[in-house]
């Protein structure tokens, strides 16, 4: 059960996972948040690649990806190789260049419609923010902490709260579409 304060923070929580959800779909243009998710075997474990080399995007459909420690160039590469991300790196001794490939129309809808996914989610969570927050509300009722009136009043904020950070989903969502669906 959460307060108005702890729902928030919950609210909050939901659109930043839904924002970094979005930074991996692949658009069309080069972003060093494509590769958020690749897993290097580097030093005995599996590490995220950020924490293993530095990645780039010098030009709209290019990543470089330029490891710390050069012996692990073919690790990195077969990385992201097998991430399934769609993309073939190349290493020229130096970097791993990573060209990124332009979309279809067809890939380009599939996009869009993961997105679509990827937004309901968040709404669902911001709604369960909500809904454990009235939960709260009732139960403070229900112990004669509140009276009915002060109890409204707080499930009118939390209301529009959530209506607040689905707008923001609803925002970002139809930002990215439009990133998506540019030639």
């Amino acid at each position: 059960m959460l307060t108005r304060p702890e729902a928030q923070s919950h609210m909050e929580k939901a659109v930043d996972a839904i924002r970094r959800e979005f930074g991996s779909v692949r658009t069309g243009k080069a972003s060093p948040a494509l590769l958020e998710t690749v897993r290097v075997d580097a030093y005995g474990s599996k590490m995220p690649l950020n924490q293993v080399a530095t990645v780039s995007a010098p030009e709209p459909r290019m990543l470089i990806v330029q490891p710390w420690d050069r012996g692990l160039m073919p690790v990195v590469e077969k990385a992201i190789l097998t991430a399934e991300l769609g993309l073939n790196p190349s290493n020229d001794g130096n970097v791993i260049r990573v060209p990124i490939p332009t979309l279809n129309e067809e890939r380009r809808r599939e996009m869009v419609r993961l997105l679509h996914k990827l937004a309901e989610e968040g709404r669902v969570a911001v709604r369960h923010a909500r809904q454990e927050a009235n939960k709260e509300i009732r139960a403070r009722v229900q112990a004669h902490e509140i009276g009915e009136d002060q109890a409204r009043r707080e499930q009118d904020e939390i209301q529009k709260l959530t209506d607040e950070f689905i707008t923001r989903i609803d925002a970002l969502l139809k930002t990215k579409e439009e990133e998506v669906m540019e030639v």
